[in-house]
């Protein structure tokens, strides 16, 4: 009021420093490296919506390393199927999903 009596500019209101976690949880799991370990952990968990259930069970997402998912395979002849047959479907519906940047190649191991 004193300040509007005596012809004073208005003071810039000072930003305020509370933030949200929803705001501050993404940068720190960026700084800490835990972003591609939450990735892994959310295509783990689709994994099976994605390939179905017969694959699901024999197949399981073992790493996410700059891009290329590796997948273990307990059987040979699923290998054969998935790395010749069904690695582009299964590549598409995985970029469709999570996104191109997230995922851009399959590696099946059999193991």
């Amino acid at each position: 009021m004193l300040a509007e009596w005596r012809g004073l500019p208005d003071r810039k209101p000072r930003p305020d420093r509370c933030y949200s976690a929803a705001e501050l949880v993404p940068g720190v799991m960026q700084q800490l490296g835990l972003a591609e370990r939450l990735r892994e952990a959310e295509i783990v968990q689709a994994w099976g919506k994605i390939v179905g259930e017969f694959i699901a069970a024999h197949s399981a997402p073992v790493a996410l390393q700059g891009g290329l998912l590796v997948v273990r395979v307990l059987q040979p002849s699923l290998h054969y199927e998935l790395e010749t047959i069904s690695k582009a479907d299964v590549l598409r519906k995985l970029k469709q999903r999570f996104g191109g940047k997230t995922i851009r190649d399959i590696r099946f191991r059999v193991g």
